[in-house]
């Protein structure tokens, strides 16, 4: 994992080594920078497969690349289309390169994992991005109209563009070829035809598949263990693919959290880590959470706020960690799910919410772990676990006559303590303790006026509807690091609050 910085159509030397100290945080262990005919590409580097010989911009021939993300399946592409190329090294990287080199920009929908790249080659270039949006990708063209600049985040754009675009997810840009949407959910999906018990033992097999692809790594994995559902699942199975894993919970003294979680690493028998903050330590975290975050939406800082710590403590033993994110959009987890009686309008709900993670939940979880140069990996969101869990009729996901999420509690209700089988869901923020603390401290420090007056302001310039106090609250501390102006056009607004 790594943080991308570059200029494309001009190079730009001093310009990027500027981005990319922006940037540093995503990637410690190497930094590079290279001047090409016609563009300028910067890398921050978070070693993870190919200690030594990963380095980044990478180059075969006369294609040179910048990559952040891993690709789960290089050794399968390498031996099925590379058995006689000779390789420097064993980085999913330099298989890439070689893709590119053999079959062109199509190569990308071949691609099983989490990524964002931009490959040069002859004045020409490629931009490229995961499925779901997994890993973060910007770009911008500079006032001048000479330059075109892609980043990993915002903050290495900021006053270099005159404005700032997300790179869509599922697509790629070929300077010469122009886009192309290589990847649509909805396409992916085939009706379930069989029964429950049948789609139970799949979902078993599937997310076994996804977890265990994603401990490829030449360094430590570890979990994220709230003790709830998701994340509980994705440890029992790890735990299956490693000899000893590390397990991190956080919360406030006394959450709900900690408390499910020490359960559980004590049935995996985990080597289980814990970090215990109060209400000044969220308070005192805040203007990091939302410097890296890049937007004040509430729902994403109220969860920050704990993957923030839980990055931090995770970081200290880990390079890589896996997470329970995307369970709830695809098995209609959330609460405010509950209100949906029609099957075909929570099937669109759920499609949407699962869209739209690119910049809420997914953002959240990249930009957290990050900051602390950590990898998430997201075992549910695997193409294969997605297009199954979507397959199903809607109507099993409904609420109205079973507990959310049957399917998955069913599935492995036989091989989890029952307790946590059947816990309630709960939003990180609310099992680890801290969900109200800073709307609290919001409600007291802003008044009614100006309220009233920013919610008019923000509608007039960017059609945005100020929910409450607490955004308002977020927005101001954003507003410390970023003109609203760098924010508003990317940010993304989560519907589960």
């Amino acid at each position: 994992m790594c943080g991308i910085a570059g200029t494309l159509l001009n190079p730009a030397n001093d310009q990027v080594n500027f981005m990319v100290e922006k940037l540093s945080h995503r990637g410690p262990d190497g930094y590079g920078i290279q001047n090409l005919e016609r563009a300028t590409l910067g890398h921050t580097r978070l070693a993870i497969l190919d200690i030594e010989g990963g380095r980044q911009p990478m180059q075969y021939g006369d294609a040179w690349i910048a990559f952040n993300g891993e690709i789960y399946n290089y050794r399968d592409l390498q031996r099925k289309y590379l058995p006689d190329q000779r390789m420097k090294g064993h980085s999913d990287t330099e298989v890439l390169l070689h893709l590119f080199e053999k079959f062109g920009p199509q190569f990308v929908s071949m691609l099983d994992g989490m990524f964002a790249f931009v490959i040069y080659q002859d004045g020409e270039f490629l931009m490229a991005r995961d499925p779901y949006g997994i890993k973060p990708l910007y770009y911008g063209r500079s006032s001048d109209e000479k330059r075109m600049l892609f980043a990993s985040e915002i903050k290495a754009i900021v006053d270099q563009a005159a404005s700032i675009s997300e790179f869509p997810a599922g697509h790629w840009f070929h300077s010469r070829l122009g886009w192309q949407r290589y990847y649509q959910m909805e396409e992916s999906l085939v009706p379930f035809e069989g029964s429950e018990a049948e789609a139970q033992t799949l979902i078993k097999s599937t997310l076994r598949e996804a977890v265990h692809k994603r401990l490829l790594a030449d360094v430590p994995v570890g979990v994220s263990l709230s003790g709830g559902l998701d994340s509980s699942i994705t440890s029992l199975l790890a735990c299956e693919g490693t000899d000893q894993l590390h397990s991190f919970a956080v919360g406030v003294e006394g959450s709900e959290d900690l408390a499910a979680a020490r359960k559980m690493a004590n049935v995996l028998h985990t080597q289980h880590h814990e970090l215990i903050y109060n209400a000044e330590d969220m308070v005192q975290a805040l203007p990091n959470v939302l410097y890296h975050l890049e937007t004040f939406d509430p729902a994403l800082v109220r969860s920050a706020i704990p993957n923030y710590f839980l990055a931090k403590l995770a970081s200290q033993h880990v390079k890589v960690f896996l997470t329970g994110e995307g369970a709830d959009e695809i098995y209609a987890g959330y609460e405010y799910l509950g209100g949906y009686d029609s099957p075909e309008t929570l099937q669109q709900e759920m499609i949407h919410i699962t869209e739209a993670l690119h910049n809420t939940n997914l953002q959240r979880a990249d930009r957290m772990s990050m900051a602390f140069g950590l990898e998430a990996r997201v075992p549910f969101l695997d193409v294969k676990s997605v297009a199954l869990a979507l397959s199903f009729p809607a109507e099993w996901k409904l609420h109205r006559a079973r507990v959310p999420k049957a399917l998955l509690r069913q599935a492995f209700a036989s091989d989890l303590p029952a307790e946590i089988v059947n816990r309630p869901k709960q939003k990180f923020s609310q099992g680890a303790g801290s969900s109200d603390l800073i709307a609290q401290r919001a409600e007291t420090e802003i008044s009614d006026a100006e309220f009233q007056r920013e919610s008019l302001r923000l509608k007039e310039a960017w059609d945005y509807a100020l929910p409450n106090k607490e955004a308002l609250y977020y927005y101001k501390v954003l507003c410390t690091f970023y003109d609203e102006k760098w924010i508003f056009p990317t940010m993304g607004k989560s519907r589960s609050l």
